[in-house]
């Protein structure tokens, strides 16, 4: 990894200006990332689209300067996240951030074939790295908001898209732990039968660049000596993973809120994963400094294509 954690990474981007486009700005935790990121040379400018009258009272009370930002009044959500992707199809911007509008129209928006963010055949995925006081490195816990309930070649790409975000941030060949209830195989579980068929994959080459392994729970992949005890026998991932893949949204997403909230110090940054620009995805009220570390992580990644 080429930043050890959220303290390096910020230092590694700092005063790399940025122009973001965020649909639905009024929002206060936005607004105030903002002035985290503009603190540390982040921002430039870009377009800001919502309530624009909310959007100059939450910036006048965060201390943000809108002087370099164009602001584009808006009410209807399905329209601010079209006029956002329109603005980063012509140039008006490095990347998006979310802001107060529901995820399913910003994934509409993102997909939609004229604006060219998604390859050909592609799948976008949703990708948050955590850093935490309990584990030695940042690691990343997928799929979180897009994909409900995937498949196993959907499974297979999201590994690849994570893969492809922790390589550019210089993890040579990431340890990937298939998170499942239980770490025996069982026909009852389905999960615990994706995760031996997503192992095999890595074991034969049809996922390439990373180490597979599964079905693991969350202790084995974390911690060695857990793993131990369980009986699991040798394998690179346990207490070394660097991406947790869940079986599906149910299970994922209540894992990133639960971490992003109860965590002793728990710092983020999510993006979404598989997209030709970086595509800043948090949830609406996740705290300012996540989608300052987004910003930051978005920053660095644009420029490692």
């Amino acid at each position: 990894m080429k930043f050890k954690n959220f303290d390096e990474l910020l230092r590694l981007v700092q005063g790399k200006s940025n122009r973001i486009v965020s649909p639905g700005a009024n929002n206060p935790e936005v607004i105030e990332a903002m002035r985290i990121a503009d603190g540390h040379g982040l921002l430039s400018g870009g377009v800001l689209i919502g309530d624009t009258e909310q959007i100059h009272a939450l910036a006048a009370r965060a201390g943000l300067d809108l002087k370099r930002f164009e602001l584009v009044h808006c009410l209807d959500k399905a329209e601010m996240c079209r006029l956002a992707v329109d603005c980063i199809k012509k140039g008006q911007g490095d990347f998006l951030v979310k802001g107060q509008v529901d995820t399913s129209l910003y994934a509409k928006a993102i997909f939609d074939k004229q604006a060219k963010l998604v390859p050909e055949g592609g799948t976008l995925s949703h990708f948050v790295l955590f850093e935490t006081a309990r584990y030695h490195k940042l690691f990343a816990v997928v799929d979180a908001a897009l994909l409900i309930a995937p498949t196993l070649e959907q499974k297979k790409k999201i590994i690849e898209n994570s893969v492809g975000l922790m390589r550019a941030m210089g993890v040579d060949k990431p340890k990937v732990s298939v998170v499942c209830p239980v770490e025996k195989v069982n026909p009852k579980i389905p999960s615990t039968m994706d995760a031996d068929e997503l192992s095999r994959m890595s074991r034969d080459g049809r996922i390439q660049n990373a180490v597979v392994e599964g079905p693991y729970d969350i202790y084995i992949s974390v911690d060695r000596k857990l793993a131990d005890e369980k009986g699991i026998q040798g394998g690179e991932v346990p207490g070394q993973v660097d991406i947790m893949i869940f079986p599906d949204l149910d299970a994922a997403n209540p894992v990133y809120k639960a971490l992003s909230y109860f965590a002793e110090g728990v710092k983020s940054a999510t993006l979404v994963a598989g997209a030709n620009v970086p595509v800043i995805l948090p949830s609406r009220t996740d705290p300012p400094l996540t989608k300052a570390l987004s910003i930051a992580l978005a920053s660095y990644l644009k420029d490692q294509k």
